[in-house]
């Protein structure tokens, strides 16, 4: 039997091995050449200080693209998928190395499961080994699971709209948040979509960060017109939406650092709020020159200097009217939540105007 080939990263004290280094896992387009399974896990040795940033004592989750990128590949949302190319990872797999620690979590329905807790970054290169390309972190450290960390903003482009409106957006955001004392670091989302988090004191529970963002996406809308918090696709129209339920359990976004999986293999960039307005084309930002950047200084250096309150925020949801908004179908139903139906679905002989059942009545 042919010897399988190998090569080794080094990711701080530790060498990796990688098998197969020579896979394609981006093939070269016009604009940037091909990238193998060992540019990948080498990448993520070279951006190790900005990515630990962002994954360190997070329970985190992987999305593995074992057989690298390619147009048509699907990846998986959900048991119907069993075929697809690609797939989310929540629990550590088997055959993890000693050094890849765990943590304990629990999901929406009830369950438990030990899910990878990076707390190195020979983790993320040892993750590479396996195709892993982006990574999920939770907005929680091991210390405490149930109480967040982390406000996430996730300013996501609807049909209809580009990143020049989710830039514009952002702007918005940062007024906004200044006004209320409060610090937000910015990244591209590896596509069209800016995301913005803000440090908080783990004093809450993951409903009361819901709300937050829930709070700062309406007064949001308030000031920009090209904003929406509609749960609803067919509401949302050609607006950029605030998807406040990433800051669900268990709901997490593409951290820092992490590669896409689309061509030219972008990567979600931490930027300044002034490199911010000068960006034309998130896709700049990939696994060739995000390294470079990080010789300058990482943009999110300080973020964990300061933990934010979110009173401020939590005053928004308070004060600003329209209540309980929808969680994602996977949940149980929750308490206020509106019925879970689309809005061209209700039948005007069985709803109120305020959108409950008269069965729940």
């Amino acid at each position: 039997m042919a010897k399988t080939s190998e090569a080794y990263v080094q990711a701080g004290d530790r060498e990796v091995r990688i098998s197969s280094p020579e896979r394609v896992i981006y093939e070269a387009t016009e604009t940037s050449p091909q990238v193998t399974k060992l540019g990948v896990a080498q990448f993520f040795a070279d951006v190790g200080d900005g990515l630990m940033r962002a994954l360190r004592e997070r329970p985190t989750a992987l999305e593995r693209w074992p057989n690298g990128v390619r147009e048509g590949m699907k990846l998986a949302t959900g048991p119907a998928d069993r075929n697809a190319d690609a797939f989310y990872q929540k629990r550590v797999p088997k055959g993890a190395p000693d050094f890849v620690e765990t943590v304990s979590i629990t999901f929406p329905s009830g369950r438990t499961a030990s899910e990878i807790c990076p707390t190195q970054v020979a983790v993320p290169v040892w993750c590479a080994q396996m195709g892993a390309l982006t990574f999920h972190p939770w907005p929680v450290r091991r210390a405490d699971v149930d109480r967040p960390d982390e406000l996430r903003l996730d300013l996501d482009p609807q049909p209809g709209t580009t990143f020049a409106d989710a830039r514009r957006v952002a702007g918005v955001a940062r007024e906004l948040l200044e006004e209320l004392g409060i610090t937000g670091y910015l990244k591209t989302s590896g596509n069209r979509g800016v995301h913005i988090y803000v440090r908080i004191e783990p004093r809450w529970e993951f409903t009361d960060v819901r709300h937050a963002a829930i709070g700062f996406g309406r007064e949001l809308a308030r000031r920009d017109e090209g904003v929406t918090v509609n749960w609803w696709k067919e509401e949302r129209g050609e607006r950029i939406f605030v998807d406040f339920n990433q800051n669900n359990r268990d709901r997490t976004i593409a951290s820092a650092y992490s590669l896409r999986p689309l061509p030219g293999a972008p990567v979600s960039t931490p930027l300044t709020w002034d490199e911010l307005a000068e960006v034309s084309d998130p896709r700049a930002f990939n696994l060739f020159t995000v390294p470079e950047r990080l010789a300058d200084g990482d943009p999110w250096a300080g973020i964990d200097d300061t933990a934010f309150s979110l009173e401020p925020l939590l005053r928004l949801w308070e004060e600003l009217p329209g209540g309980e908004l929808n969680f994602p179908p996977d949940y149980p139903k929750m308490p206020g939540e509106p019925p879970r139906v689309q809005p061209s679905k209700k039948n005007a002989d069985n709803w109120e105007a305020d959108g409950v059942t008269r069965k729940e009545k």
